[in-house]
Parts: structure tokens; C-alpha cells; sequence
């Protein structure tokens, strides 16, 4: 790992009036009150199959989709093919700087960096900038996938690698692909449909067993007494489904639990 800190990317600065959007590789600038389309929303919508017009429009537009999302699959595995062992960290957008969640956050990216691992984010704001801000600097590699949303959400400024997705399902290939284990520290709906897919996909075989570590007994702890009192109860589960979950307290236990499984 070299020794030398990188610089930064630069931070995106809102100009008066207006605020920055994504879509895909490109940054736009629009006004407050203009409305503002995501890819998904777009690819997701409902069209009437008995409006022949809009039917016709619709099948046109997305046959011609098709080669975007191909496109992103083509430039995420270019940029992240020489990524070696790496840790994907999910946690809430919310936290802010100062507070015990983005701490615990950049404690996550310092002690994976001086692991030796790369840490991979969703590139924003809260856990996410923090576990960026910790390897970054610990001289590792910080690596951030962003997400063009309906809201604003910029890069975080932490990054040796920038990514920025118009489409959810090309984003969490790259989360899956490029990473040996995941680590989420609290957070909220995006974190718990990041957590419940990586689960789906080691429980169904599609993806060979990798850790799945939650840093915080306190907050995590009810919703595996949950998954133990509802679902293995009511035979939803296996109660080997439940061993796909460790729950540690502090970042370096979560470190001991990557290191422990021997993905190096």
C-alpha cells in the first residue's frame, strides 16, 4: 500500500438557485422547482399496454435502454477490474460528522484500509463518507459507487475511485462483484435492502458464502431476535440462515471476522 495520501475529489458546489443532479457519468444543474426524472423511475413506470401510443413509445425507449444499462455494465467492470480483496461498507446517509455513527463509521475504513482491504461505499454522504474518509486516510483505496436519486446527493470527497449509476440493480452488481465480505453499521431502508439481498444471495447459493458483519449488538440485535422469534419460528428460515449473520460490537471484531474467514 503506498504511502502516499491521495488528494481528494473535489466536492460539488451548489451555485445559487439550482442544485446538482446525476444522470449516469454526466452532472446537471437545474433549478429548485424543476422536476427532475430519475433512469429507474423511468425504466420502472407503468404504461397502459391498451394505449397502443404509449405502448409503442415504451417499447421503442426501452429496447434502446437496454444498450445504456449495458454501457454501465461495461464501465463498472472496467473500473473496478485490478480492485483485489475488498470490503463493501452500507450504513446510513444520515449520520453526520461529529456524531458516534459517523465515527464508528470512519473507524470501519481506517482499520479495513490498514487491513489491507479496499473499501467499497455508495459514494454519499453519512456511513458512507465516513468509511471513505477512513481509508482514505489510512493511504488505502476508497472506492464509492454513487446513485442518481430524485434528490440531491453528491460524491463524498473521500475518494480514489468515483463511480456514479443511473440504475439500482448495475449498482449492487458492483457492491457484489468486487467485494469479499459486507460490513453495515446502522442505518436504515437502503442499508436493510443491501443487507437482505446479500443474505438472499448466499442463502440461495447464488454467490459463495462471504462474511455479512453488523458492527452493534444495541441496534442490530432486535431485528435478529425477530428473524429468530418470527421467521425461524414460524419455519420461514433454516436455523443455518441465521449463522449467514455475525453481530460484533466494534470495527476491529468486524476486521477479526473478515480476516477470520480466510478470504485473503
Amino acid at each position: 500500500m503506498s504511502d502516499l495520501r491521495p488528494e481528494p475529489l473535489e466536492d460539488d458546489v451548489p451555485v445559487d438557485g439550482t442544485q446538482v443532479r446525476y444522470a449516469g457519468a454526466a452532472q446537471l444543474r437545474v433549478g429548485e422547482d424543476q422536476q427532475y426524472v430519475t433512469s429507474d423511475e423511468t425504466l420502472l413506470e407503468w404504461v397502459d399496454p391498451r394505449d397502443s401510443a404509449l405502448l409503442l413509445e415504451r417499447t421503442v425507449r426501452d429496447s434502446w435502454r437496454v444498450l445504456r444499462i449495458q454501457s454501465e455494465f461495461v464501465a463498472g467492470f472496467d473500473a473496478l477490474e485490478k480492485v483485489t480483496e475488498a470490503v463493501t461498507v452500507f450504513g446510513t446517509a444520515r449520520s453526520v460528522p461529529g456524531s458516534v455513527e459517523y465515527e464508528l463509521g470512519v473507524e470501519v475504513g481506517r482499520r479495513l484500509s490498514e487491513a489491507g482491504f479496499a473499501v467499497i461505499t455508495g459514494g454519499g454522504p453519512g456511513a458512507m463518507e465516513a468509511a471513505n474518509k477512513g481509508a482514505f486516510l489510512a493511504g488505502g483505496e476508497s472506492i464509492g459507487l454513487n446513485i442518481e436519486l430524485p434528490f440531491e446527493q453528491h460524491m463524498n470527497p473521500y475518494l480514489t475511485l468515483g463511480m456514479n449509476f443511473r440504475y439500482f440493480f448495475v449498482r449492487k452488481t458492483m457492491f457484489v462483484k468486487y467485494a469479499q465480505a459486507f460490513v453495515c453499521v446502522p442505518g436504515g431502508i437502503g442499508t436493510l435492502d443491501e443487507l437482505f439481498e446479500a443474505l438472499t444471495l448466499v442463502q440461495t447459493g447464488k454467490v459463495k458464502r462471504f462474511p455479512i458483519v453488523l458492527i452493534g449488538r444495541d441496534f442490530w440485535s432486535p431485528l435478529v431476535d425477530w428473524m429468530r422469534g418470527t421467521l425461524l419460528a414460524g419455519e420461514k428460515i433454516s436455523p443455518e440462515d441465521l449463522e449467514l449473520i455475525t453481530v460484533v460490537d466494534t470495527p476491529q471484531e468486524a476486521v477479526d471476522v473478515v480476516i477470520a474467514s480466510g478470504i485473503r
